[in-house]
């Protein structure tokens, strides 16, 4: 059996990079997968790369940072797979520049982005979950919410709020069968991964592949963080609520 069987897994940024592994594992884990993005394409070629596989899968296109646009993806998921019981609270971007040139614009754009998605979401699924007599959260924040950056002061305010929010969600909703965990990824080859340390070395920031190699070993893939979300996702952390998974290989334990 898998350690989704019978669940309903919707996943946001599901169509690329962390999310995109998540989606296909969730699927291959037993899931019913719902892929919400802002690129639509990319979502529907994950959804047809899980269908190939054998998995179940739909896509949605959705800004999760827009209240309608995610009430509207929400219930196309349910209305294809029923209520989730799962939300992997994973869409998100980044800002890298010297404080003092960020604006006011950029600072309101990716809290919106980063974290107000996360309350749009959750609020959206919550409800369904509910009725079910509980469900498991899982939202991704990053090494960047304990260890500050330079150039990110911006990006890492919005994951440290991307914690307490978390912790909050599994003390509000823990006796109702609710929980709700971070995954906290170091480093990542992604697309957002190499574009964050190309943008920092543009900087002056040393984020080179020795320095990179000194602090967390070697750079992780999606498959590893996907691999970690699937594990708070799944009813093998029944008792694990309200906590920070780092998946960094030391990175914040140096």
């Amino acid at each position: 059996m898998g350690r989704l069987d019978g669940k309903v897994a919707i996943v946001s940024g599901g169509a690329t990079g962390m999310g995109g592994a998540a989606s296909s594992l969730f699927a291959q884990e037993g899931a019913k997968v719902a892929v919400i993005d802002r690129n639509l394409q990319a979502g529907e070629e994950r959804v047809d790369a899980i269908r190939r596989a054998g998995g179940t899968a739909a896509a949605f296109q959705a800004d999760v940072s827009d209240a309608g646009q995610v009430e509207a993806a929400v219930k196309g998921a349910e209305a294809a797979h029923g209520p989730a019981n799962v939300l992997f609270n994973h869409a998100g971007t980044i800002v890298i520049k010297p404080f003092l040139e960020t604006t006011e614009e950029e600072w309101d754009w990716l809290h919106a982005v980063n974290v107000k998605s996360m309350f749009l979401m959750t609020k959206a699924v919550l409800p369904g979950m509910l009725a079910q007599g509980g469900g498991s959260i899982v939202c991704t924040s990053s090494i960047s919410a304990v260890a500050g950056t330079p150039m990110e002061v911006l990006y890492d305010t919005t994951k440290g709020a991307v914690h307490m929010f978390a912790r909050a969600i599994a003390v509000e909703f823990r006796d109702r069968g609710i929980r709700c965990n971070a995954v906290c990824p170091g480093f990542i080859e992604t697309p957002h991964g190499l574009r964050e340390v190309r943008d920092l070395q543009a900087l002056g920031v040393d984020v080179s592949e020795a320095a990179i190699a000194a602090q967390q070993g070697r750079i992780g893939t999606p498959e590893e963080v996907a691999k970690a979300a699937l594990f708070l996702a799944s009813d093998e952390a029944s008792f694990v609520n309200g906590a920070r998974l780092f998946v960094d290989n030391g990175f914040t334990a140096a």
